[in-house]
């Protein structure tokens, strides 16, 4: 873990769709120990499980089906523990309900397809398309059903209140559908008593997310482009135009966006990617990503450290390349109005004058974070640091693009803020004497979601150092 967060980790993912509350907690415990005495700043976002539909056990397993076969998918334990190696448990009759005949099924992440021919209350009757060997506890998908099953699980909602336990960064929902998903996970976490609750990472995997995706972005603290369930219910090769959207749609809104899955894929076995992989990496970057995430390479790879390390290698070759190349992109809200606009303005001409004036730092006052990401959407050559006394936004500013989060205490005036600014820099080596700095925050402090004070400030002038 130690050498994780030396190679370039700023997030750590706890899965819960894997392990206990009594192993994540030690994780998380080691992962924020070992961040405290390397002096680095690591969120911790746990990942619900979400309603994941399974099949049930198979006696004689692997069953091996070919096309063409008839396979019946039961709610009845009965009829699914009789002779009938082709009748199969499915224990989910909010699932069965929503099924109509005619409608595809995809099992073991799409590698086998089935096609519903009959439905009564309790059993779909399929049709093979694509066979091969179905094992116990499969997932299953239907890419065209509407759903009606809640997005929050029993499961779900125990470790939901583990992770407010712990006090997390962020909380990932798993196959979010529309807004009134990201109201319900909201909805328990005030009532399972969080005074400051994680922000929520909607993972976009679900066909019904990308037509309701702006309004989830809105509604969003992050985005999840969560490739693996995406590319199961919609056609793999349409997965880069939505991942390209989304990013595109995140940047504008200046919400942090995440792509993930099966970026490194090769090296859970391997110690080098492939040319593929480090071009995926980059294009994403590129695109304007904020985040990119390791899983299995990881979580059960052979080459953990040198996963990130690779990761971490590309993502700078990318920046260097998006800095050298790319103009400032006009990508505002096309209906922004009032503070948006200006905030929109000031980080715009923030970006500028700290690129003519060969500015040193960019340093955001905030509260919330809103400033450091409006700030960050520009994608500045400039380094920004982000000020706040607030623990909570000093962690989750490990996910926004090219922010580096420092702790100050509570300001008041301008006069303090630019002081304590100025000395929490400059104790941390980032900026000296003589050093030009372009300030910006939100005034009235304490006021969050505003950005409409810019101020060049040159390190020493004023005294305070």
């Amino acid at each position: 873990m130690r050498q994780i967060i030396r190679k370039g980790m700023n997030v750590a993912r706890i899965n819960f769709s894997h392990g206990d509350h009594e192993t994540h907690g030690e994780t998380i415990d080691r992962i924020r120990r070992i961040a405290a005495e390397e002096n680095a700043v690591i969120a911790i976002m746990c990942d619900l499980q979400g309603p994941k539909i399974r099949i049930g056990k198979i006696a004689k397993e692997p069953l091996e089906l070919a096309p063409g076969d008839t396979i019946r998918l039961t709610l009845n334990e009965k009829l699914a523990n009789n002779d009938d190696p082709y009748t199969v448990l499915l224990p989910h009759p909010e699932f069965v309900r929503d099924i109509e005949a005619g409608m595809s099924l995809l099992l073991d992440d799409g590698n086998l397809e089935f096609v519903v021919r009959e439905v009564d209350s309790e059993t779909l009757v399929c049709e093979v398309i694509i066979g091969g060997n179905l094992t116990s506890r499969k997932g299953v998908t239907a890419p065209t059903a509407k759903l009606t099953l809640s997005a929050i699980t029993e499961k779900d909602r125990t470790d939901v209140e583990f992770a407010l336990k712990k006090n997390a960064d962020y909380i990932a929902m798993s196959f979010v559908r529309s807004e009134e998903d990201l109201r319900e996970l909201r909805w328990l976490m005030r009532h399972l008593g969080g005074d400051n609750p994680p922000a929520i990472v909607s993972k976009i995997e679900k066909h019904e997310a990308l037509e309701n995706i702006e309004a989830i972005i809105e509604s969003s603290d992050a985005i999840m482009v969560a490739r693996g369930d995406l590319g199961v219910e919609t056609p793999a090769e349409e997965v880069p135009v939505h991942q390209k959207r989304i990013i595109r749609l995140c940047n504008i809104a200046s919400k942090p966006v995440i792509t993930a899955t099966q970026m490194l894929n090769s090296m859970v076995d391997n110690a080098r990617p492939t040319r593929a992989e480090a071009s995926d990496v980059y294009n994403a970057i590129m695109d304007g990503t904020d985040a990119v995430m390791l899983s299995n390479e990881t979580a059960m790879g052979n080459f953990p450290v040198v996963a990130v390390e690779t990761m971490a290698t590309i993502a700078v070759i990318a920046e260097q390349n998006l800095l050298g190349e790319r103009d400032i992109r006009r990508i505002y809200q096309p209906n922004a109005k009032g503070r948006e606009v200006i905030s929109d303005a000031i980080s715009q001409a923030t970006s500028q004058i700290a690129e003519v004036l060969q500015c040193k730092a960019i340093v955001t006052s905030t509260l919330t974070g809103y400033t450091a990401r409006r700030v960050a959407k520009e994608r500045p050559r400039t380094p920004i640091i982000c000020v706040t006394p607030s623990e909570i936004t000093f962690r989750r500013m490990a996910l926004v693009w090219g922010v580096i989060p420092m702790m100050t205490p509570q300001f008041h005036t301008i006069d303090e803020m630019i002081t304590m600014v100025v000395q929490t820099a400059n104790n941390s080596g980032l900026v000296v004497r003589g050093d030009s700095l372009v300030i910006i925050a939100g005034v009235p402090f304490g006021v969050g979601g505003q950005t409409n004070f810019l101020k060049l400030h040159i390190v020493g002038e004023s005294g305070e150092l």
